[in-house]
């Protein structure tokens, strides 16, 4: 059996990756810093699908987390075949009204520990000449997003820098996946802390988590470089930035989200 690392399993997107991998008869390391929900999890996937689901409880918030999870895995003596960079959140509101220390542990998830978990697992991988890893991006990153700058800035950092990774490793054996998911059923609005009007209006457009993970396995299988989900529609707006003039293309987004 082949080896999954998920980062933030322990709800949405992730827990849909740990679901569906296990299903395929993936054995599983989760990682985020909810204990009960990661054992309940992993006992659950367990006892379903009979695969090995082992737990990491690990804040990735904090300095040198990647290397914690690391050490922990290899107390294990665990080989990792897959890496799914998918911790992070949201914040909404305008940068100057927001928390610093909150956009600090943003960056710092979003950003240092992909960077980090991708830099201690690829080597490994390469070595081997075999693997896969998928760092979640968002829709956000293909432009500026007022009022969720901070959140838009790390998704175009994961956005390119998994690209390119792509590039210097595609023949490697080595699949690297950037997975830009549009609106998704999750907490990340909750957690985001968007206004109720926002998330009323929006709430019939979110895609099914396990139908993103569905089609981002899929494209990891054809060693694509990016994957946009949610259907058309995400496809047109990602594309947009292309052929808009910057100044009235943030405008106009300024207004959607301005609450």
């Amino acid at each position: 059996m082949t080896t999954a690392l998920i980062t933030g399993a322990s709800s949405g997107i992730g827990a849909a990756f740990a679901e569906e991998l296990a299903k395929r008869k993936t054995n599983l390391v989760l990682v985020a810093r909810s204990e009960d929900k990661l054992s309940k999890l992993a006992q659950q996937l367990q006892e379903q699908f009979g695969i090995n689901a082992e737990v990491i409880v690990q804040d990735l918030t904090l300095p040198n987390a990647g290397q914690f999870v690391l050490d922990a895995i290899a107390q294990k003596e665990l080989t990792i075949d897959l890496l799914i960079n998918n911790a992070g959140f949201g914040d909404y509101g305008a940068f100057v009204d927001r928390p610093l220390s909150k956009q600090m542990e943003m960056i710092q998830l979003n950003i240092t520990a992909v960077v980090e978990l991708t830099g201690l697992f690829l080597p490994q991988m390469k070595q081997r000449g075999t693997g896969g890893i998928i760092n979640i991006s968002s829709i956000a990153g293909f432009q500026p997003l007022p009022y969720m700058s901070i959140y838009a800035a790390t998704k175009a950092f994961v956005l390119n820098f998994t690209e390119a990774l792509w590039a210097e490793n595609k023949d490697s054996g080595v699949n690297i996946l950037a997975l830009c998911p549009g609106p998704t059923e999750s907490q990340f609005f909750k957690i985001a802390d968007f206004p109720q009007s926002f998330t009323g209006k929006n709430g019939s457009n979110l895609t099914p988590a396990e139908d993103v993970v569905k089609e981002a396995l899929k494209a990891l299988e054809k060693n694509q470089s990016t994957i946009v989900t949610g259907g058309i529609g995400n496809q047109l707006l990602v594309n947009v930035p292309r052929f808009t003039p910057r100044d009235w293309l943030v405008s106009a987004v300024e207004k959607q989200f301005k609450s």
